[in-house]
């Protein structure tokens, strides 16, 4: 990020424009919808600029800037269009120790304005670093859709009700009433009275509320895309006080808690370093305990592999109420990202779901069955158990060539597919990211072209 971004507070201070002609106007378009003093230097001024003079919203002064100018002003904007009166605008302003910004020129400035969306107090700035602002004009056209213009009379009514809301205890119970007023009861309010007594009412029944039971949710957090997250998922995340995340839980989606979240990492490493099982159920009996919006983020989907009944145990134990929020597992994407199915008519009716270990070591499965030609199989944390895989699956009589694929980081942008058969398999799984493997399915390309091949080549 080269342009942290902030807003600048304007009210009653002075702002500085060099210009008079279509860049100005742009500029001060925006700049006339704040409370700033505005004056613009230049000898000749298009004639929105004059109105604006007339009209006493800026002042305009009818020569160029000289020294001593920009004195106590913040923001300094050069838009004359012409490069030599641009930078002699932007050393003038820079001495008098004004930020400036010089229009089209992101490198020679010192700060830059965003496409803004305007539902006064409220105030979204969408900035691209200067690279993308067909991109930033996009996205503030979608924004413009979805908000609601009263918006604003909402955040301004809402805003002289908070002493009257501290009634509520600090924070879990304050978020709710406000949560409610702003995407429940407010929105439906037609005019300026009806919101006053919506407020009021919204107010009244949050107070005579019981404080919120202890609660967790149990989340699929995916296989890794955020856009793989279900809008079931975002909206717990969103609102968790505490999240409980496991190792496989990408940063990208933890980006997307409230920054005031507290977030615990409970990793677990196969044969590695890991949180207890003991730690972790501790964790949510005590967070759950002080009233806290606790969610527990699960890499894929939470039922799968995920140990969640000896969590859920803990919940009952500690009589906190849970909610199972379902993701996509992993293998799912995973097959997804090869063009296959798990099920295919005339080649395999089932498909099993299996764990390359557990807490006692290499797992243990029914190999004769996962032996035979049309199984299909997909296993989790397999990497360490590949060799125990194979050699299980060949003492039962499995084929060396049963294809076998390896796919790491399903779904993220760096995955890997790696085909293989069960000959191979074990040369194949030295790789760092999380990984499924699957038995008796390879890529749809490699499938097909294995399938177009004479038979008589495998005599």
């Amino acid at each position: 990020m080269d342009h942290f971004p902030i807003f600048v507070a304007l009210a009653g201070r002075r702002v500085i424009l060099s210009g008079g002609g279509e860049a100005a106007i742009a500029k001060l378009r925006l700049l006339l919808k704040t409370t700033a003093h505005i004056t613009v230097f230049s000898p000749k001024a298009a004639p929105e600029i004059q109105a604006w003079h007339t009209a006493g919203k800026l002042c305009h002064v009818a020569r160029q800037m000289e020294p001593g100018d920009a004195l106590c002003a913040v923001l300094a904007y050069a838009a004359d269009e012409d490069d030599a009166l641009d930078a002699r605008t932007s050393n003038i302003a820079r001495a008098d120790g004004a930020l400036v910004n010089i229009v089209d020129s992101l490198e020679d400035s010192q700060f830059i304005t965003p496409a803004i969306v305007d539902r006064d107090p409220v105030t979204i700035a969408i900035g691209t670093e200067g690279t993308a602002p067909v991109l930033a004009r996009a996205i503030k056209a979608d924004l413009e859709e979805r908000l609601p213009q009263k918006l604003g009379t909402l955040a301004r009514i809402g805003k002289t009700f908070r002493k009257a809301a501290d009634v509520l205890p600090m924070g879990r119970a304050r978020r709710d009433f406000w949560r409610d007023y702003y995407f429940n009861s407010g929105p439906k309010a037609s005019n300026h009275a009806q919101i006053h007594a919506t407020l009021e009412a919204t107010l009244n029944k949050h107070v005579a509320t019981k404080a919120r039971e202890a609660h967790i949710a149990f989340v699929g957090a995916g296989p890794g895309d955020p856009e793989l997250l279900t809008l079931k998922a975002r909206k717990a995340i969103d609102e968790a006080d505490v999240i409980i995340h496991d190792r496989l839980v990408t940063g990208e989606i933890l980006e997307l808690a409230r920054r005031e979240a507290l977030i615990v990492d409970a990793g677990k490493e196969g044969f590695g370093p890991s949180m207890s099982q003991e730690h972790i159920n501790g964790l949510i009996a005590e967070h759950t305990q002080k009233g806290a919006q606790v969610v527990r983020l699960k890499s894929g989907d939470p039922t799968i592999f995920g140990r969640l009944d000896e969590e859920i145990e803990t919940c009952q134990a500690h009589d906190i109420a849970y909610s199972i929020i379902p993701g996509i597992t992993t293998a799912s994407a995973a097959v997804a990202s090869i063009g296959q199915s798990f099920t295919r008519r005339g080649r395999n009716g089932s498909v099993r779901l299996l764990t390359g270990h557990d807490i006692k070591g290499y797992a243990d499965h029914d190999w004769a069955s996962l032996a035979k030609p049309d199984a299909v199989a997909a296993i989790y944390m397999g990497k360490k158990a590949a060799r125990f895989v194979q050699g299980r699956l060949l003492m039962h009589g499995a084929d060396r060539l049963t294809p076998v694929t390896l796919i790491e980081n399903a779904s993220r942008a760096d995955q890997r597919v790696i085909p293989a058969t069960l000959e191979t398999l074990a040369y194949v799984t030295a790789v760092s990211g999380p990984a499924v493997i699957f038995l008796g399915l390879a890529p749809r390309e490699a499938a097909q072209s294995l399938a177009d091949l004479p038979q008589e080549e495998f005599a």
